[in-house]
């Protein structure tokens, strides 16, 4: 069976998959072009590709000899899995296994926006620090304060865990329907049916919904001018859930005290309106990167591989 890996995977992983299959790794670690990948559902039995690979209609418009798309992370909104389903291509992904390393990101944009640590970094490194005073870089604690979550789902329910056992905040969600009870009990947490509601009641929000068309634009202008004013925005869900432009607008007028984001809606472009602000944190989608969890995330989807080559089901099947 011929596997082709997209991008570069932790060594061990890599190795793995070369000592059970026929594997072509890409060992330049550049994305693949359109054309490339287009070629590769043509010659292919497996295709391993990443959130930077595209997989939509015209990708899969040939032949196609690829049978299974085993998906190196949790999100697939890259893939369109009706074109996959309508061709009998069946799609893995890695989720559990990235939980807790992106509930740290979350939590770390949340406490470096809120105590102003990318400016206070890029100033120390400018040399433009004079010393000590009582009114530097002063920020917001986060003891008391509301973090209110969009979406209650595995790394939500995480970084929820860490605010309140470990930083005193309270917890509020906004979901389809309440969350378990015994996690709502644990944490105390209160539920909120209507989003904007929960954004006028929160000190700081945390985006953890999947992309994709249902959640475009789910925190627009409208839900952001929602939002308590000096309030945070943290997102490490998917850059299309949120309109950039109108967050800008809010960062530079005040409405908003702070962001901190690891996504953005075409990697790796940055959109322009934030990279001049001083009170937004911008990460390189670093979510997972972890050592443990980058290889975890590679053993989960060759499970899914094996599993394949067996004719067995599959553990992560998501179309």
């Amino acid at each position: 069976m011929r596997v082709l890996v997209t991008r570069r995977w932790p060594a061990q992983v890599e190795q793995a998959l070369q000592d059970r299959f026929d594997t072509v790794l890409n060992a330049s670690d550049e994305p693949l072009t359109a054309a490339e990948l287009a070629r590769a559902m043509d010659e292919f039995d497996v295709l391993c590709p990443t959130v930077s690979d595209r997989i939509d209609a015209a990708a899969m418009d040939g032949g196609n000899s690829v049978r299974l798309i085993a998906n190196y992370g949790v999100g697939f909104d890259h893939i369109d899995l009706a074109t996959a389903k309508a061709k009998g291509i069946a799609v893995t992904n890695t989720p559990g296994v990235l939980t807790d390393a992106t509930a740290d990101i979350a939590m770390t944009l949340l406490l470096m926006a809120a105590r102003r640590a990318g400016e206070g970094e890029r100033e120390l490194r400018e040399g433009r620090w004079t010393g000590w005073r009582p009114t530097h870089l002063v920020g917001s604690g986060v003891e008391g304060k509301v973090l209110g979550l969009v979406g209650m789902g595995r790394i939500a329910v995480a970084a929820a865990r860490r605010a309140r056992h470990g930083f005193g905040m309270r917890i509020a969600y906004y979901g389809r329907h309440p969350c378990d009870p015994a996690v709502a009990a644990e944490l105390e947490a209160e539920f909120f049916p209507e989003l904007h509601a929960l954004l006028a009641a929160s000190d700081f929000v945390s985006l953890h919904v999947p992309g994709g068309a249902e959640t475009a634009n789910l925190i627009d202008a409208a839900a952001i001018a929602a939002m308590k004013p000096g309030s945070y925005l943290i997102n490490t869900a998917r850059g299309g859930v949120l309109d950039h432009e109108a967050l800008a607008d809010a960062l530079d007028r005040g409405h908003l005290a702070g962001a901190g984001l690891d996504v953005y809606p075409h990697e790796p472009d940055v959109p322009e309106a934030l990279l001049g602000l001083e009170n937004v944190v911008l990460l390189p989608h670093l979510g997972s990167a972890t050592a443990e969890t980058r290889i975890a995330m590679g053993m989960k989807a060759l499970a899914n591989i094996e599993a394949f080559a067996r004719g067995e089901p599959l553990p992560d099947r998501v179309a």
